[in-house]
């Protein structure tokens, strides 16, 4: 996925109200900009570090551009738009980048499902009638010095439901899938972040204990462009 229009450079002065953040150009401009990560950016968002964003030109729109990408302080970029993550699964199923998903003829988003109203972000369906249940998390925390990332940044009790949902499906004998998109470059595995959110990791090992599959893969990313690449682990701990 090629960045449009190209991101622009600038370094963060503060970010307030959740969902916006003051920044200063590479030229010296003061802008406001949208931020479209609900989650607490940890590691993502020091003062001063550097971004990248998209500039708007809509006049009626009131914030600058919209915040994509950050230096974390390992010297890691990580992209906060959480909103790329399905485009970038989906791109990336398309192009039979996730050997562990391919040869399914539908793809369906947003299809409601379970016990408690949840939304899976895909069902893929193949010919042989055979339907998989994809759930996306989005990955931008690597605090730790083994290349490492870990999920939830913030404690999520929208990830943990819909961890009881795959579960419920998986122990149907439905086949689920949880595929983390770790959006952070230099990461070799991923694991829950157990001192957020005990309780998320505690979801996550009963859905493994079900029969979820649980995937991880990495991106490449740049100020130009942004790819799902290959897989990596998944630690239960």
């Amino acid at each position: 996925m090629q960045f449009e229009p190209p991101l622009e450079h600038a370094t963060l002065i503060k970010r307030y109200k959740r969902f916006l953040a003051d920044i200063k150009t590479s030229t010296g401009e003061l802008l406001t900009i949208h931020c479209p990560n609900t989650g607490s950016m940890l590691n993502c968002m020091s003062e001063g570090c550097n971004i990248w964003f998209r500039r708007s030109n809509d006049p009626k729109r009131k914030s600058a551009g919209t915040w994509v990408l950050s230096e974390t302080p390992q010297n890691r970029l990580a992209c906060v738009d959480t909103q790329l993550a399905n485009k970038l699964v989906e791109e990336a199923l398309n192009a039979g980048v996730i050997k562990e998903l391919v040869g399914f003829n539908s793809l369906r988003r947003e299809v409601k499902y379970g016990q408690e109203n949840s939304r899976i972000d895909f069902c893929l369906s193949y010919p042989n009638q055979k339907e998989v249940y994809l759930e996306v998390k989005s990955v931008t925390l690597g605090f730790d010095n083994n290349n490492t990332a870990a999920f939830p940044d913030a404690v999520t009790t929208r990830g943990a439901k819909h961890l009881r949902e795959l579960t419920a499906l998986a122990k149907q004998g439905i086949d689920t899938v949880l595929l983390y998109c770790v959006n952070l470059t230099n990461i070799t595995a991923v694991r829950p972040c157990t001192e957020i959110d005990p309780n998320y990791t505690k979801a996550l090992q009963e859905a493994h204990d079900a029969g979820v599959k649980l995937l991880a893969y990495a991106c490449d990313i740049s100020n130009a462009t942004i790819c799902l690449t290959h897989p990596i682990n998944v630690n239960l701990r």
